[in-house]
């Protein structure tokens, strides 16, 4: 199977070429097929195994289904424990949306929150956060998940054993109910 085969939008194959990427991953020959027709997935596999591009491919081709409004609202969510793996993650979702136009924002702490709030305002359709830093700044009024139409738990067993699980109690009341619930 090819990425091609699989009904993407001509620029995320263009972007998914262009990183070199030819066939999909088992992990990803699996989950894209199962995430573009909406449904939710939990998803294992090793480090390495391309489970990055398993959820951010068909997030990015439901994102360029919907219409677009003159204010940009987050509509997909993926929090991450670490810092460094937002900083990853981040990254390759602006290298798989590459050309369409989409905005990703990373945020985490440990750092000043200006530049980060300062992205938010710009708008952006696709939010990697750390959770406190994610909470701190919704707290503070700078993020909208109203309109959140992806969540994404990367990590999900790591963030459980870090103790995170209250954070992202707190998280889940906060985002819609009818979303698509992706955990790797």
């Amino acid at each position: 199977m090819a990425f091609d085969a699989l009904g993407l939008d001509p620029k995320i194959l263009d972007a998914l070429e262009a990183q070199g990427y030819t066939s999909p991953t088992p992990i990803q020959a699996q989950s894209i097929p199962i995430l573009l027709e909406g449904i939710d997935l939990l998803g294992t596999a090793q480090t390495g195994t391309g489970k990055t591009a398993a959820f951010t491919i068909p997030i990015v081709q439901h994102l360029l289904e919907q219409p677009t409004s003159k204010r940009r609202k987050i509509k997909a969510l993926v929090v991450t424990p670490t810092r460094e793996l937002a900083l990853q993650l981040g990254d390759n979702a602006k290298r798989y949306s590459k050309n369409t136009g989409l905005r990703t924002a990373i945020i985490f702490g440990g750092v000043g929150q200006s530049p980060q709030v300062d992205l938010l305002r710009k708008g952006v359709d696709i939010l990697v956060a750390t959770p406190g830093r994610l909470l701190d700044l919704q707290g503070q009024g700078h993020i909208d998940l109203s309109e959140l139409t992806h969540f994404v738990l990367d990590e999900a067993d790591q963030m459980l054993d870090m103790g995170f699980i209250h954070d992202i109690r707190k998280l889940l009341k906060i985002i819609p109910s009818k979303r698509q619930s992706l955990f790797f």
